[in-house]
């Protein structure tokens, strides 16, 4: 492995792993090591931490750097590992996937277990790598390669949910809970009472704070009518 000039050195972050709908993106960012100085310069930083359109521009700049890969995880399939407590699981696998794709000589991941260590030996398993897999907590706010991957996946998702505000002919917002646009239109969607679309997660238990409540029951349904009926407590 390796190339001249030095090592091969590769980020991995992922975008959505929080939002109501939309994919999940595993994004990863391959540069060589000598041009590590220059991510800094291009703008890679934790995406959290840049609009929309910086993002865009530093991906621009980025993408004339190294090379960017991302992986697309659909809703039913981070609902499906989500009910079975296994999304750290789906996104090991998702990164393990990008490491057998790219073959770097060192990578870098932004731990998603509580037990980062343990979350880089389970990563390069997985991999069957020969590269050295080091997993930490904030590496995309710690460490540009990582913050480049960030950007990556942040872009890439961005860009879907524009895409399904396009195709739906409604703005759909950001995707997340935190966006008054999203939960507005997520409550809208499941007010009407039909089987949920498929680019909208259902797992999330932040979910039942949107979901639409059952129609009280009239006052009188509580009051003594004088045929048996239960009182109304005070």
């Amino acid at each position: 492995m390796g190339e001249l000039g030095g090592r091969r050195i590769l980020g991995l972050d992922e975008a959505g792993r929080g939002s109501f709908l939309g994919p999940l993106v595993v994004g990863a960012f391959l540069v060589p090591e000598s041009r590590l100085p220059d991510l800094v310069e291009a703008g890679a930083r934790d995406s959290k931490e840049l609009t929309p359109a910086a993002r865009e521009r530093a991906y621009a700049a980025l993408i004339k750097i190294g090379s960017a890969r991302s992986v697309a995880l659909p809703p039913a399939e981070v609902d499906r590992h989500v009910r079975r407590r296994q999304l750290n699981q789906l996104e090991a696998k998702s990164f393990a996937g990008l490491i057998r794709e790219l073959d770097p000589d060192v990578t870098y991941v932004d731990a998603c277990d509580p037990n980062a260590g343990r979350f880089g030996r389970h990563v390069a398993a997985l991999a069957g790598t020969r590269g050295e897999v080091i997993a930490r907590h904030k590496a995309d706010r710690d460490l540009p390669v990582v913050g480049a991957a960030s950007i990556v996946a942040k872009v890439r998702r961005d860009r879907a949910v524009a895409e399904l505000s396009r195709r739906l002919g409604t703005d759909v917002g950001s995707g997340y809970p935190s966006d008054p646009a999203t939960v507005d239109f997520v409550r809208a969607i499941l007010s009407r009472g039909e089987r949920p679309p498929r680019w909208l997660r259902a797992s999330w238990s932040t979910m039942q704070r949107v979901m639409p409540r059952p129609p009280a029951r009239p006052l009188e349904e509580f009051s003594d009518d004088r045929r048996g009926g239960a009182r109304l407590r005070r």
